[in-house]
């Protein structure tokens, strides 16, 4: 994390202002000077952490060969160790020449390699000391098994089922998904940010996809009606319990649709069209096409979340960009390493229902390792938008902070594989994203 820190505040915008005011090395000045500016003392704070970081992964590759580590991760940290003096020697050229393009973007990119050594030479040491040698790949759902016993009994009091069947139509619209991914969209317009961010534009667009949330879920709960009679966690939705006749929820999301698509529609023609395709993508082919059929349903399925920042970006800007493109990075690499934990808490469920979910069919020990994978690269896809978006101190702070306490979460799933474990990295990916989404709309609008 600490090389983390260095790559997130070296691709901000706010760094590069601040060597302006320190253009020598290893101090300021003559190279020998204390600064005497705040833009200086940011400078000459980054190069006393950079040493400071250097320093620890010097200790962490001599104890990876004190301790007899695999050859892998001996090979990571080498790599890392030795690109660490590189990289320090581009940090020089970039305070004391200025840094094009060229050179900025060879700096961020030696910055990746060398946490991506850190980050494998993690993984591979969890792998080895908490993997599950007789998690053997290959196991198959297992739709065929009986329904729970739990099943859920209907209210039979007219009033009270009166309530219930109110409450149903607003759990058909899924609303737990609306406020992250209505963030989403959020910073999509914060960064796209001039004269299109209007009142108007940003009401009718969060107004629109929080909608067409409600207008997908519904879908998916009328095409899995069948399967989620089987699951624990889902025999008690609406349809499934045929609180909510078929006829009448379908009904429902086609209305939804309509409604999400003339406010989208009110805003540009562009954004109707990717809210038409965010609702297919997630009521047809994710739901219909991937969930069921393909161990990466969660990894493509990602698609649908990353949508609403090209659709937030396109709602303000009428175009598709690029800092709305790299946003929607950061939530489709996100997406496995969120889901895959509650994936692993739902393990024997997701195969009652027949769906051939990453621990399911690759085990355990895989799905533990695809997290810390994925979250190894929704970090370095944040570092990215830091460039992109220009986005300042708040934003690194905060994703360098919750990123700390997302990767700990998932370090202590491989330790202690439990269901408790499992929710608590789930929680802990929820918390990354929802701050990290709000430190870029703050960051963004004041800027």
């Amino acid at each position: 994390m600490g090389v983390y820190l260095l790559l997130v505040v070296g691709a901000a915008t706010a760094l590069t202002d601040a060597t302006a005011a320190c253009t020598a090395w290893p101090a300021c000045g003559d190279g020998w000077t204390v600064p005497t500016t705040i833009d200086g003392s940011v400078a000459m704070g980054h190069r006393v952490v950079a040493f400071l970081v250097g320093l620890l992964v010097v200790a962490t590759a001599v104890l990876g060969w004190r301790r007899g580590a695999s050859t892998r991760v001996k090979a990571a940290l080498g790599t890392s160790l030795a690109l660490y003096p590189i990289q320090a020697g581009l940090g020089a050229l970039v305070a004391t020449i200025g840094g094009d393009v060229t050179l900025s973007a060879v700096h961020l990119v030696v910055a990746i390699v060398i946490f991506g050594g850190l980050l494998a030479a993690l993984a591979w040491t969890l792998e080895a000391e908490t993997g599950d040698p007789g998690d053997v790949p290959g196991r198959a759902p297992e739709p065929d098994l009986p329904p729970p016993a739990d099943e859920p009994t209907l209210p039979s009091d007219p009033i009270v089922r009166a309530k219930a069947t109110a409450a149903a139509y607003f759990r058909l619209m899924k609303p737990r998904l609306m406020w992250l991914l209505c963030l989403v969209a959020s910073a999509g317009m914060a960064l796209a940010g001039g004269p299109g961010l209007s009142p108007r534009t940003v009401l009718a667009t969060l107004g629109g996809g929080a909608i067409a949330i409600g207008a997908s879920g519904t879908f998916n709960h009328v095409l899995e009606r069948d399967i989620d009679r089987r699951m624990s966690r889902t025999n008690d939705r609406p349809l499934a319990t045929e609180l909510v006749p078929v006829r009448n929820a379908v009904a429902f999301g086609v209305a939804l649709a309509a409604v999400s698509l003339a406010l989208f529609a009110s805003v540009n023609l562009l954004a109707a069209a990717l809210g038409l395709v965010a609702i297919l993508f997630y009521s047809v082919v994710y739901t219909l096409v991937l969930k069921p059929n393909t161990v990466q349903n969660t990894v493509i399925g990602g698609l649908a979340g990353a949508l609403p920042a090209v659709i937030g970006w396109a709602a303000v800007t009428g175009e598709i960009g690029l800092g709305g493109l790299v946003l929607a990075g950061v939530i489709f690499l996100w997406t496995p390493a969120h889901f895959y934990n509650l994936a692993l808490a739902y393990k024997d469920d997701y195969a009652r229902g027949g769906f051939p979910m990453m621990p399911v069919v690759r085990g355990e020990t895989a799905t533990r390792r695809h997290i810390l994978w994925y979250l190894g690269a929704t970090l370095v896809a944040a570092g990215v938008l830091a460039a992109v978006g220009s986005l300042g101190p708040l934003y690194v702070v905060t994703g360098v902070a919750v990123g700390a306490i997302f990767l700990w979460a998932v370090v202590r799933l491989h330790y202690e594989q439990t269901e408790a474990a499992a929710f608590r990295a789930f929680h802990a990916s929820n918390a990354y994203l929802g701050c990290l989404l709000l430190a870029v709309v703050v960051d963004a609008l004041a800027i």
